[in-house]
């Protein structure tokens, strides 16, 4: 992110702009919306900037701009579409330490201009880092299409109820309030006038007062491989109502940038073979949360129901008395096998597929290998990178051919996945050699699909 977007408090701030053409006419049209004491420095003005000075909207000076003119303005505009005039505009804006826009020069402005869907107080600002401001405009239609013309009064009289909605809790009960009264109640109310809203919502507040104190809640919920498009629509919502969010090591930053701002972010982040948060102290965490009455959000990787020990993180919650629920998310599983353009079953060669883990060697000493080794079998193998070599001599004591076809999908689904295709006799070597060092799932059985294998990121081992 080139330009970090903020909103300027403009109300009695000293705007600057050099100009009085197009380009003027299009920044002073956005600019009188705004609340500052604006400037314009243009010997020959339009006749629109002209009638606006005489309505008492801006100040005019007809003559070019001067250095004093500068000091301690809020923002600088050069807009007087001529090269050698706007470089004086900027170097008294530099001199005077202002933040300076150019028109239409992106490397020569200090801030831009985003486009801007206004329903005062709601502002929606848009921008593209002046890359494609074409696609900008085209956001912006299609969201004042969206958003109905009195969004701006349900604002105003939301902010004007603030301190009497003050009253009730933060956190969960406060927003409860402030979701029904801009999804329901306000809606419902302001085609009747303003002071029906604020009747409504008078009604509203005495409502949520008398309710009883929202119970904590625990939703155990699947991040999927870590492709934020592949986060199912209720996840999402579940990390937009979360007060505090327990994710592990697994859930992409894509996906957490998605939370609220405000929610607590807790890692309880487990790695095979490395330091990790103990299963104890996680349960311990949750129900600490919980118990406090917020929404918890437990995310985990994948789905949660699989190889996520989701039964032990329920039962803590069980032996506290504390709500739950689930929303299942897409497994590895099916993420890889979608990256090698393969499906986990195929009529004539398995009726079924099995989901494998084992966090150490014993782990997977307890499969039934003789099943796993026989042709035509499909297994996805979680965590199975420093396992490999063991994997490989008990599928091939129990029978199965060294030139079994074995992938292994790095990454599934992210911008930086990985495939490794290889067979069960070279696994070991194929695994070495292509050292892998993020999470990865081992699929026995499959190879990439001929047909997609060109388009995909991949090691081939033969």
């Amino acid at each position: 992110m080139q330009h970090y977007p903020v909103f300027l408090n403009t109300r009695a701030a000293r705007i600057i702009l050099s100009g009085g053409g197009e380009a003027a006419l299009a920044k002073l049209r956005l600019l009188m919306k705004t609340e500052a004491n604006l400037h314009v420095f243009a010997p020959d003005a339009a006749p629109e900037i002209i009638d606006w000075a005489n309505a008492g909207a801006l100040t005019l000076h007809r003559r070019a701009l001067k250095a004093e003119d500068v000091a301690g303005a809020a923002l600088v505009y050069a807009a007087d579409e001529a090269e050698a005039r706007d470089s004086e505009t900027a170097t008294l804006a530099h001199s005077a330490r202002v933040l300076l826009n150019i028109v239409d020069n992106l490397e020569g402005s200090d801030f831009i201009t985003p486009a801007i869907v206004d329903r005062d107080p709601v502002t929606i600002a848009i921008g593209t880092e002046g890359a494609a401001p074409v696609l900008a405009r085209q956001i912006k239609a299609d969201l004042e299409a969206r958003l109905p013309s009195s969004l701006g009064a349900l604002a105003r009289i939301g902010k004007a109820f603030r301190h009497a909605a003050d009253t009730l809790p933060m956190g969960r009960a406060r927003r409860a309030f402030w979701s029904e009264y801009y999804t329901k109640t306000g809606p419902a109310s302001i085609s009747k006038g303003e002071a029906a809203t604020k009747a409504a919502l008078d009604t509203l507040l005495a409502q949520h007062l008398t309710e009883a104190p929202a119970e904590g809640h625990v939703v155990f919920a699947g991040a999927g491989p870590g492709d934020p498009e592949l986060l199912t629509l209720k996840a999402r919502r579940a990390l937009h109502e979360a007060d505090v969010v327990i994710y592990d090591r697994l859930v992409s930053p894509a996906i957490l940038e998605l939370a609220r701002r405000e929610a607590l972010m807790l890692s309880a982040g487990k790695e095979g073979f490395g330091a990790a948060m103990s299963q104890a102290d996680i349960n311990a965490l949750i129900v600490k949360h919980a118990s406090a009455g917020v929404q918890v959000l437990r995310l985990k990787g994948g789905d949660p129901a699989v190889f996520a020990r989701l039964d032990e993180e329920i039962e803590a919650c069980e032996a506290h008395d504390i709500a739950f629920s689930i929303i299942p998310g897409i497994t590895a599983a099916s993420a890889s096998a979608a990256a090698l353009g393969q499906s986990l079953t195929k009529r004539g060669r398995n009726t079924e597929a099995r989901l494998v883990t084992g966090h150490d060697m014993q782990g997977y000493a307890d499969q039934d290998w003789k099943s796993l080794a026989r042709a035509g079998e499909v297994a996805a193998i979680y965590m199975g990178k420093r396992a490999a070599r063991f994997i490989q001599g008990r599928l091939l004591m129990h029978g199965a051919a060294a030139n079994t076809p074995v992938s292994l999908v790095e990454n599934a689904s992210l911008p930086n996945q990985r495939i490794v295709a290889t067979t069960l006799g070279q696994l070991p070597n194929a695994l070495a050699e292509a050292a892998l060092t993020g999470p990865a799932l081992t699929l026995l059985g499959l190879a990439p699909r001929d047909a997609v294998a060109p388009t995909l990121k991949q090691e081939v081992a033969q």
